[in-house]
């Protein structure tokens, strides 16, 4: 079996998921794919299905609602534990996340439980984002970092790689949040256990087709999230254990 899962949910994203999978596969690195789709109207649902039938690598979990990326994942991360992958990728739909960089990503993971693409290593690197949109990004970042102690450059980050034996030491059941403050939970609960987190530079591109999901109350989950984090932890700015 393939050792590599790219967990991919959607949500009306029929126009990008052909041409996504095309990129997925084209690449040297080899990855099974899995489709969690949350009935989507305009029938990506459908469409997985159908390319499902023909590629061999793709595979739908259909949810009979939209009830948030955070949702989302952790049904995708309990399917792929059950089927044993080792390394298991969020990817956004829409492109803004380059299949290219999977490499990189797997690379990186040899030494580390947790793989986070960055945008902001070394530079800034984000295409495609008005001016409001990146302050708010960076900000948030600072925010996060500031609150919780976590080091890493972009911590709300949605392009990761996780070891098996990370989302293992996770309670999915337990995880709260469900928005974009999602990403930041997961980070927080694997990184304030002392296993090993890295970063991976890439260059992160804003979708030029569909909508995006950024909404105020995403905004606001976040905002109070990462207090329930630092508190969960203790009020520590460091992991529980020495990493």
């Amino acid at each position: 079996m393939n050792p590599v899962l790219i967990i991919v949910p959607t949500y009306n994203e029929r126009d990008n998921l052909p041409q996504l999978i095309k990129r997925i596969n084209a690449q040297p690195a080899q990855a099974d794919i899995l489709v969690v789709d949350d009935n989507s109207p305009d029938g990506t649902g459908r469409l997985a299905d159908e390319i499902a039938a023909l590629n061999p690598t793709v595979n739908v979990l259909h949810r009979p609602e939209k009830n948030g990326l955070g949702r989302a994942y952790i049904s995708g991360f309990q399917w792929a534990l059950e089927r044993h992958y080792e390394f298991i990728f969020e990817m956004d739909g829409d492109f803004s996340h380059n299949p290219a960089d999977v490499p990189a990503f797997l690379d990186v993971a040899k030494n580390a439980d947790l793989v986070i693409g960055s945008r902001y290593w070394n530079g800034i690197r984000v295409i495609n984002w008005p001016l409001n949109r990146l302050v708010l990004s960076l900000g948030a970042a600072q925010y996060v970092r500031w609150i919780t102690g976590m080091p890493f450059t972009d911590p709300t980050g949605g392009y990761k790689c996780f070891r098996r034996a990370a989302l293992q030491a996770v309670d999915l059941n337990g995880v709260r949040s469900n928005g974009y403050s999602f990403q930041v939970e997961m980070t927080h609960k694997i990184w304030r256990q002392g296993l090993r987190v890295a970063e991976v530079p890439i260059i992160f591109t804003d979708r030029f087709q569909g909508s995006s999901k950024m909404s105020r109350k995403i905004v606001w989950e976040a905002l109070a999230m990462v207090w329930r984090l630092w508190f969960q932890n203790g009020l520590r700015r460091s992991p529980r254990k020495k990493v």
